[in-house]
């Protein structure tokens, strides 16, 4: 082969090379997972989600674990863990918990944090504490401050859902809380109880994952 040729195939592989590294990035950066917004209501936004043992049919990993954003009557589904939020506003959350126990390897998160009032509504309970033996998830917001503990339905109940999308009908816990957003800005939140069901103590898998036990609060 020629010196000649020996350039142009090396000028060619770079320029194959750069534009492969051109798609890469532009997918990458165009493939941003969907958000959801919390509902405006005359009490103020309220963010409605759900948490179920398994994602939907169709999910790229349907046996995972994860987060839904729902309806106020949860019938409407949407596998999106960002979370719009405006800032410096008292938002109310709910959650309907339709994952069974998996107990907590740290009692110190089975205490709330971070809400307005130091509590939830456990079904309609306030409550400042729950037992770690009867948590499912956990929705935390380390930078805020936020730590709410998630009970979930006991393994015996009645009528539980095995995978999304979940009906109020079926066995679920309802939990209420209420916390103020701070400034601008994007912050994470995650569950820290390790409920991934296959990996190595639990975590990895949804549990590192956004979409699934994790994602993020965008204030705006």
């Amino acid at each position: 082969m020629s010196h000649a040729s020996r350039i142009a195939g090396v000028v060619i592989g770079v320029a194959v090379v750069c534009v492969l590294l051109a798609l890469y990035i532009g997918i990458y950066l165009t493939a941003a997972p969907g958000a959801a917004s919390a509902i405006q209501t005359p009490a103020g936004p309220h963010l409605y989600l759900a948490t179920v043992p398994q994602a939907e049919p169709g999910d790229a990993h349907p046996t995972w674990v994860s987060y839904y954003a729902v309806s106020p009557t949860s019938t409407d589904w949407r596998h999106d863990t960002t979370y719009v939020l405006p800032a410096n506003t008292v938002v109310t959350v709910t959650v309907y918990e339709y994952d069974t126990q998996t107990g907590l390897r740290n009692n110190f998160i089975g205490a709330v944090q971070g809400t307005v009032g130091g509590t939830i509504d456990l079904n309609g309970k306030p409550v400042s504490y729950i037992d770690p033996d009867t948590a499912s998830h956990i929705f935390a917001i380390p930078q805020l401050g936020l730590n709410v503990p998630l009970e979930g339905p006991g393994s015996n109940a009645h009528n539980l859902c095995a995978q999304a999308p979940c009906s109020l009908s079926n066995a679920h816990e309802t939990i209420t809380f209420r916390f103020r957003t701070p400034g601008k800005g994007l912050y994470r939140w995650q569950c820290f109880v390790p409920c991934a069901l296959g990996f190595i103590n639990g975590v990895g898998g949804p549990m590192a994952t956004v979409g699934y036990m994790d994602g993020y609060i965008k204030v705006v």
